[in-house]
Formats: structure tokens, C-alpha cells, sequence
């Protein structure tokens, strides 16, 4: 299986690919082989005399290749210039990608995870599914992977829709580094008094545990009532995963796949790793 590694050089991403708990959750994925990608801006000029900006990322992707090989992947990198999120989904589609990894980092002055441009734009668009990988500050000014181990607990946020179905499949790459899932589905509170509403979604939450007990994965049920994404985010609280499952919205009308706002809320709020999955692409 491959992957495209997302990568700015900085010390955080470097910070990650040098975590070997986190380089052995990738393997026990599935993931063999990572393309390594650093787009550079299209006004960034590297042929004029005195830049040394392409040898520069060169030099920082061979040591960041060095680094992944040593763990036993296979790796090639790409220095491309562009628009990141269309550079680095446009790999995804060249390679046939399996997984996409984007690292995020730091808070905003509301207190909420922001999740950076490149990485909040990649998760809109997405064309394979993405792991967005939580990188902290530490109070030494340096990084740290906030969950070395990527998917040893995973909440897995449900609707039911087709997409969730998508996203669900995800456990059969994941059986191998999972052991335990919380599953959750939230109702609208208008509907949390309708009994039949509750008890539908209790069952089928239950067949889809019965699912992953197969699978030799740990596995509770919850079923919620409120708003969609603070009710993940309280789950999210109180279950305290590694990572957090869910599916992304359809294609809009541009043929841009777009965040839904539950993803995209608990995408940028989540303190935990966040699984995208996007819906099958439409050609």
C-alpha cells in the first residue's frame, strides 16, 4: 500500500517521521511505500543565480527519506512547484495513493486547533482518504506527536450515510493497529424522544460492532443527542481516542469535494488524529 507524506521540512514534520511508534502504526496500516512531497510556491524563483532554494529541499527530503528508509519503507520524493493541496492530490491520483497524511500544529487565538491552510484546504479536497496527524508545542518551544500511536483507539462517528459505510471500511486497514473502537451516532435532540429513532440506531450500531468483534477489536456503542459536532467532540472527551474516524461530504458542482461542517469542525477542534474518508470520486 502506499502513501503521500505531505511535508514542509519543518522540525514538526520531522518530528513525526522520526517517531518510530508512529512509523509502526503506518506499517501495521498496511503502508509500504510513501512518496514524500514539498511544494514550493509557483513565486519562488530557484533558478535565479545565488538560489539555493531547491537544493535546499533536497537536501531536507533525502534526510527525511534516510529516516523513513531506516524503518524499512520504500520512498521517492517530489520537489514540485504549485497550488499544495492540487499538487499533493494530484500525486495521491498519479501514485494511486491508499492514504494521505498531512500534518497539523498549534491553536488560534480562540483556543480551537488550527489545522493550517495546506492542511485545512487538502482535507476540502481530498481525493484518497487523509489522516490529519496532530503535532503539539511543547513548552521547550519544540514538537511532539500528540498520539504516537494513530489508530490503537478509534472513535468511529456515524450517520449512516453511504459515505459513513466508506469510512467504516476503513477497519479492515486498520484491524491490524486497532484495539479498541467507540462508535457513535448522533441524533438531533428534536428526535431523541422518538424512541424507534434511538432504538433503530442502538441496532444498528450494534451489527457494526458485532462487525469489528470479528475483527478481534475491542468495541463499545454510543448513541447521542445534540449538535453533531460538539457531541463528537464530547465523546471525543470522554472515550479519549488516538484518532477520530469519519466520512467528508460529496462533491460540489466546481467538482471540488467539500468538507461537511461536522468534519470540518471536528477536523479543526479535535485533539486527537482525524481519518477523512471522501466519497467514491465522480468522473
Amino acid at each position: 500500500m502506499r502513501a503521500v507524506y505531505a511535508t514542509d521540512l519543518s522540525d514538526a514534520i520531522e518530528t513525526a517521521m522520526g517517531s518510530r511508534i508512529c512509523l509502526e502504526c503506518l506499517e501495521r496500516y498496511g503502508i509500504t511505500e510513501i512518496h514524500l512531497i514539498n511544494v514550493t510556491s509557483p513565486n519562488v524563483t530557484t533558478g535565479m543565480p545565488g538560489s539555493d532554494f531547491g537544493k535546499r529541499a533536497r537536501k531536507g527530503l533525502d534526510r527525511q527519506r534516510e529516516l523513513l528508509e531506516a524503518e524499512g519503507f520504500d520512498v521517492e520524493t517530489h520537489v514540485v512547484r504549485g497550488t499544495p493541496h492540487r499538487r499533493i492530490n494530484g500525486l495521491a491520483e498519479q501514485v494511486n495513493a491508499d492514504l494521505m497524511i498531512v500534518g497539523s500544529r498549534g491553536k488560534s487565538p480562540l483556543r480551537e486547533r488550527f489545522i493550517g491552510g495546506t492542511a485545512r484546504n487538502v482535507a476540502r479536497t481530498a481525493v484518497r482518504p487523509l489522516l490529519v496527524q496532530r503535532i503539539v508545542e511543547t513548552d521547550e518551544a519544540g514538537h511532539e506527536v500528540a498520539n504516537e500511536h494513530l489508530f490503537q483507539r478509534v472513535l468511529y462517528a456515524t450517520d449512516f450515510s453511504e459515505n459513513a459505510e466508506r469510512a467504516f471500511e476503513q477497519f479492515r486497514n486498520l484491524k491490524r493497529a486497532t484495539q479498541e473502537a467507540t462508535l457513535v451516532h448522533v441524533t438531533p435532540p428534536e428526535r431523541r424522544s422518538e424512541p424507534e429513532v434511538v432504538e433503530d440506531a442502538e441496532e444498528r450500531l450494534a451489527e457494526l460492532a458485532d462487525r469489528l468483534e470479528g475483527m478481534g477489536i475491542e468495541t463499545r456503542t454510543m448513541v447521542r443527542a445534540g449538535e453533531a459536532s460538539e457531541e463528537i467532540l464530547a465523546a471525543e472527551a470522554e472515550v479519549d481516542p488516538t484518532s477520530i474516524l469519519m466520512g467528508s461530504r460529496g462533491r460540489s458542482r466546481l467538482r471540488r469535494l467539500l468538507l461537511g461542517s461536522t468534519s470540518e469542525r471536528v477536523t479543526a477542534r479535535a485533539n486527537s488524529n482525524v481519518l477523512l474518508v471522501p466519497p467514491v470520486a465522480v468522473r
